[in-house]
């Protein structure tokens, strides 16, 4: 039921709140209290085609505004964004539950993205060829798509729309971003920025809603592309959506990421780097290491060593206060997902796994009524196990246990996903067979968590992903932009060549 004494977040269409009464609104808690903050409002189909028709206003004058004054406006934003990142920070902690650190680094690394977009003129160049025929020059130009819709996902409510909206915004695209309905305020904060930045009205516009906002995306004649990330079934249907309808489309699905630690590898460093990737931001990332594949013998030892770790973790509300201290992980997003990765920590002990500490029985601190699921880990985890072979999404995990080498690659090979792996060893000779044999799209050398950065591209293989192209990096320029090729003659009134029917040939 709707608590009607709640303020409603609406939607940013042209620069501006919408006023209009929501028809259907959507609950988004403090994940750390348990309590509901606001009412966010769930576009209707009006809603939908008056953000689609503001983005496509405006594109025709935005897609012609200099090279010099768009990116002066990224210039801009880049400023604002870095100098206020931690008003941002706390938004997202308030409706995310992710500690302020962890919001704020980010941010960060959307930053990263803002920034790579400020060089979009020279990525933006064409190429000439004076004299190709006699008299005939051919250059190519790059030009914007249009209206481009963006679906990002409650993980990172900052950092995956700025995968996106700075380049597409850069290069003279117009956006609508439907950030995900469980924390949707700090898409309304960057478009607040923007506008103060002075992009003008309708290039970035923000739709909240379900999958009928979704739908009228995939669905509208004058969108022409989708940047979407999230779960592997709902990239699947956007991917086949969209593209039969013509549009371009870039889905990033889900993944289950392994690490594989060999015999000679730094065990310390090796668990640090286990729970700050499975454990941080609650283990909601797609990036999160959620199997460890130990060779043996060095189990035990390694199991010993994450668990002395995991107990001297600090779980609680991620807000820092005067007299609170910042724990080390905060809540789950939502009451449902909770209990959703819960029964995965079930399904694993009823098929024989060894749980060998259970988040289900956390305590937070100084907050009780939170969506609150601690650090997991299990041992012995079985790879017939839905636990091992579908994505949880959270604070878990799994030992499993391998001989070779070659039986971790195998394992690794043989799964549905191929977002992100890493290896853990001293022998570079095995790490360079590592990366040359693994079917994955992003690859970690003692480094758990190899999200590229900004000038390399980030996405997987497999059902990781859909589409031809990844994000940010130059893939992104060329997924937001299409080229012509122009072929040019300018006559010589003294050269005139007079009438030939026959099919023009170079010469």
């Amino acid at each position: 039921m709707t608590d009607t004494a709640l303020p409603t977040i609406q939607h940013w269409i042209n620069g501006a709140y919408s006023t209009a009464a929501p028809t259907r609104t959507s609950p988004v808690f403090n994940p750390a209290l348990g309590t509901a903050t606001g009412n966010v409002a769930l576009a209707d189909d009006a809603e939908i085609n008056a953000a689609i028709a503001a983005a496509k206003a405006a594109f025709p004058g935005w897609s012609n505004t200099s090279i010099a004054k768009r990116q002066n406006i990224i210039f801009k934003f880049r400023e604002l964004l870095n100098e206020r990142k931690f008003e941002l920070a706390k938004i997202i902690t308030s409706e995310h539950g992710k500690v302020v650190s962890d919001a704020a680094g980010e941010i960060q690394r959307g930053l990263e993205v803002v920034e790579l977009a400020t060089g979009f003129p020279h990525i933006m160049k064409g190429d000439f060829t004076e004299n190709a025929s006699t008299g005939v020059d051919v250059f190519s130009i790059k030009q914007a798509l249009g209206v481009v819709g963006i679906i990002s996902p409650f993980n990172f409510p900052a950092m995956v729309p700025m995968w996106f909206f700075p380049i597409a915004i850069a290069v003279g695209n117009t956006v609508v971003l439907k950030p995900s309905e469980k924390d949707p305020s700090a898409a309304l904060w960057l478009a607040e920025l923007w506008k103060e930045a002075g992009l003008p009205d309708g290039v970035f516009n923000v739709l909240h809603g379900d999958k009928q906002a979704v739908d009228g995306l995939l669905n509208h004649n004058d969108v022409a592309a989708i940047s979407f990330v999230g779960s592997t079934p709902i990239a699947q249907y956007i991917y086949e959506t969209a593209s039969k309808n013509g549009k371009r489309v870039q889905a990033l699905g889900g993944a289950k990421n392994h690490m594989l630690v060999l015999p000679d590898a730094d065990l310390d460093l090796v668990a640090d780097q286990a729970i700050n990737a499975g454990y941080g931001s609650a283990g909601e990332r797609c990036m999160a290491i959620s199997v460890v594949l130990a060779i043996e013998p060095v189990a035990d030892q390694l199991i010993e060593k994450v668990t002395e770790r995991i107990a001297k973790l600090r779980i609680g509300d991620g807000t820092p206060t005067d007299t609170h201290k910042e724990p080390d992980m905060g809540p789950i997003v939502s009451e449902v997902h909770r209990d959703k990765i819960a029964s995965y920590i079930q399904i694993a002990k009823d098929d024989g796994a060894d749980v060998l500490v259970d988040g289900r029985d956390i305590t937070a601190e100084g907050a009780d009524g939170g969506f609150w699921l601690g650090p997991t880990l299990i041992d012995n985890l079985p790879t017939t196990s839905r636990a091992y072979t579908e994505e949880i999404f959270g604070p878990v995990l799994g030992i499993v246990r391998v001989k070779s080498f070659e039986e971790g690659v195998e394992l690794i090979n043989t799964g549905q996903f191929g977002n992100g792996t890493a290896i853990f060893t001293n022998d570079g000779g095995a790490a360079r067979r590592f990366q040359n044999e693994i079917q994955v799209g992003m690859i970690g050398i003692n480094v758990p968590i190899p999200v590229p950065v900004a000038y390399y591209s980030f996405g997987g293989w497999k059902d990781s992903a859909f589409g031809d192209s990844k994000a940010y990096g130059l893939q992104g320029f060329h997924f937001y932009t299409r080229e012509k090729a122009v072929t040019s003659r300018w006559l010589d009134p003294a050269k005139h060549g007079g009438i030939n029917l026959g099919f023009p040939e170079n010469d």
